[in-house]
């Protein structure tokens, strides 16, 4: 599990495979400080298990990953977001992220708003439909805040902080982007589903069951 708070930008050394598996090497500091063989790294948001060595770390990438994120595109010398596993205990200073990838989104367009930069990125409507107005989402493994949601691609707002500290930095219009939606709303998709096959679409009549009417009164 991480918390999508982006502790280093890596560097992409090699990667080498095809789409039935690749295998990366990434050169890194402040990640590979402590980590053991079999821990977990966060790869632009892909959960990857590492073998770590001196100054750099390798990681086996399955096709699934391939098929479903940016892995693929990356080559040497390419900026790559990095995150270690949150410990127990740990500070959790963004939201719960699951290093699974959704889909792999495209930057639309970066506009400067003030001091900040605005990031519009298109994505599948089957995926949308969980990114919410002031919700969370995760974008190369990055935790942010949704501005605005539409009809085919939401807008975050980066602050230079953010532009300067992680590899968001380096995308322009037309590059590819990881994208993990919030998984409580994966999860809450999936209770109303299971509640609507024994309540039907409005619930019981005594009340019974999560349903839509019932997140609504409650302020969900």
């Amino acid at each position: 599990m991480f918390t999508g708070i982006i502790e280093e930008i890596g560097t992409v050394r090699s990667i080498y495979g095809s789409l039935s598996g690749a295998v990366i090497d990434i050169s890194a500091s402040k990640v590979i400080d402590g980590t053991k063989l079999g821990d977990s790294i966060a790869v632009n948001g892909v959960c990857l298990t590492v073998t770590p060595g001196h100054g750099y770390f390798t990681a086996d990438v399955m096709p699934e990953s391939l098929r479903r994120t940016s892995l693929g595109s990356l080559g040497p010398g390419s900026k790559v977001n990095l995150e270690r596993a949150v410990p127990c205990g740990g500070r959790f200073g963004g939201h719960i992220v699951s290093g699974h990838v959704d889909a792999c989104g495209r930057v639309e367009a970066m506009e400067k708003e003030g001091i900040a930069t605005l990031m519009r990125v298109s994505v599948p409507r089957n995926v949308l439909k969980y990114i919410a107005e002031k919700g969370s989402v995760t974008l190369d493994g990055t935790s942010l805040t949704v501005v605005h949601a539409g009809e085919d691609s939401f807008t975050v707002s980066l602050i230079p902080h953010t532009l300067s500290s992680t590899a968001l930095g380096f995308l322009r219009t037309g590059s590819p982007v990881n994208v993990e939606v919030d998984m409580l709303a994966r999860y809450v998709e999936r209770l109303l589903d299971c509640s609507s096959a024994h309540t039907g679409a409005r619930g019981g009549k005594d009340g019974s069951g999560l349903t839509l009417d019932y997140l609504i009164e409650n302020g969900f």
